[in-house]
């Protein structure tokens, strides 16, 4: 593995993860990234990457056709895991089927061998942007689920019964108590959920299967 420079006080930085079997090319890409002050690993092989890589944001640049286990499969493997960083494939066959199979699968890009340095560093800053978007939604949906496990049993009954559709009568009657007491639970929810309206709660109650 070939490592640039990184500190490992810093928030995540996103990080080019470089595999592929041909040296020239890893050394040639860890250079290139390494210039414009970018945080870069490589790797010879997919068993190298699996086996040392802590990936938590960037983009993976994979050769489709490695020994043992190959790019399409890495790429199914982390899939299966839930591991979804962006994935830019290298290819020098220009093969289109595999290219169609590893879009569908959720490829970032597809390079075909020579790219220019103006491509891939564009398909680099799209896996960036589109990565930085799923860690986003990911710290969101936690946050989500945060708030709603600090909400007391009774707020989290009235919560589920808000987003059904449910009046603060029906609720009222449904849960056996006031309807001044409902208006007090919802009040609460909607303060520790942090939403100002019900749309807003409903969005948050699909995210967290609540509206099942």
């Amino acid at each position: 593995m070939v490592r640039s420079s990184q500190s490992s006080k810093r928030p995540p930085e996103p990080v080019v993860h470089i595999i592929d079997d041909d040296a020239s090319l890893r050394e040639s890409l860890v250079d290139f990234f390494a210039a414009l002050d970018m945080p870069v690993v490589a790797f010879a092989n997919t068993a190298s990457f699996l086996a040392e890589a802590t990936p938590e944001a960037g983009c993976i640049l994979l050769d489709i056709r490695l020994p043992g286990l190959n790019g399409l499969e890495l790429q199914a493997h982390l899939n299966e895991r839930g591991r979804k960083m962006p994935i830019i494939f290298m290819t020098g066959f220009g093969d289109i089927p595999m290219t169609v199979q590893a879009m569908k699968a959720g490829a970032s890009d597809f390079l075909t061998k020579p790219f220019s340095d103006r491509d891939l560093l564009e398909a680099v800053r799209v896996a960036f942007a589109r990565d930085a978007e799923r860690r986003a939604a990911v710290a969101q949906s936690e946050a989500h689920h945060s708030r709603y496990h600090a909400l007391t049993p009774r707020e989290q009954e009235v919560m589920r019964l808000v987003v059904h559709g449910l009046m603060n009568k029906q609720i009222a009657y449904e849960l056996g108590i006031s309807e001044v007491t409902v208006k007090l639970h919802r009040g609460n929810v909607m303060r520790k959920m942090d939403v100002r309206s019900l749309a807003d709660l409903v969005r948050i109650a699909e995210g967290l299967a609540l509206g099942k």
